[in-house]
């Protein structure tokens, strides 16, 4: 697609804010327009809190392209440094860059007669209200898969795996592969309770269906925390992509490597 006109989101820390001063500077020598309502391409500046923010102030919009300037700390979701800048607004100008496609959780919650929908980039935490311990069934397609005891469950989709999941020890999984990963939280594993203490990774094409024995509950979606009461049933699937900019020397490897080991 065309780029014509671009908006910046911004985290409010001193160094995104100058950030920002720079790439306005940079795009004003460009063929580019800044926008603060319609946008072919979206930029977040700062941490990975300010990629999930811009992807859900833009409610998720498939025909809009998104990428990341780092100034923060991590900052696994932006790809473009800091001294890049320049060069990377010039292969936009030259439509030199790849395009991927990353997955979107659609998060049905079914109450009675109601249903509330949301969506997720990272991943959804499924806890009891009062932190007791969560016991639910979790089907895939119909087939049940356990009778989970724990803290919660942590459900990610590929781009979440090396966030909160990763903390909660499940899988670095690549974009590549479009999925969703169940994440155990704390489960309880003794005569009474059978539960699996690993992560499992399932194809985008599955749903998976959580009903939960505790009826209120808290949702936390991308860090947002919802609770709701007299719940009868999750479901979670991969039902629509975002577009990712990507340079053209993009190695998910090597991203992994500086990230988490060097």
């Amino acid at each position: 697609m065309k780029i014509r006109k671009i908006r910046l989101f911004s985290s409010t820390s001193e160094k995104a804010i100058n950030v920002s001063k720079i790439v306005e500077e940079e795009i004003k020598k460009t063929q580019f327009e800044l926008s603060e309502d319609e946008f072919d391409l979206g930029i977040a500046i700062g941490g990975d809190g300010s990629f999930l923010r811009m992807i859900y102030e833009s409610n998720y919009n498939k025909d809009t392209l998104y990428v990341g300037i780092n100034a923060g700390t991590l900052g696994f979701a932006q790809d473009i440094r800091i001294d890049e800048i320049s060069t990377f607004l010039n292969q936009l100008t030259e439509d030199n860059y790849d395009i991927e496609e990353v997955g979107i959780a659609t998060i049905r919650v079914k109450r009675k007669e109601q249903e509330s929908i949301f969506h997720c980039l990272n991943e959804i935490v499924i806890r009891d209200e009062e932190l007791n311990v969560l016991e639910a069934n979790i089907q895939i397609e119909g087939h049940t898969l356990e009778n989970y005891a724990g803290d919660g469950i942590l459900i990610s989709t590929s781009f979440g795996s090396t966030a909160y999941n990763l903390s909660y020890g499940g899988s670095i999984v690549s974009n590549e592969i479009d999925s969703l990963q169940i994440t155990p939280i704390a489960p309880l594993k003794s005569k009474s309770y059978q539960t699996l203490t690993n992560s499992l990774i399932i194809p985008s094409t599955k749903k998976v269906i959580m009903t939960p024995k505790n009826k209120n509950i808290i949702l936390t979606i991308d860090g947002r925390n919802k609770k709701i009461d007299e719940i009868d049933k999750i479901i979670v699937s991969i039902d629509s992509h975002i577009k990712v900019i990507r340079k053209k020397d993009y190695s998910y490897i090597r991203k992994i490597n500086d990230k988490f080991i060097k």
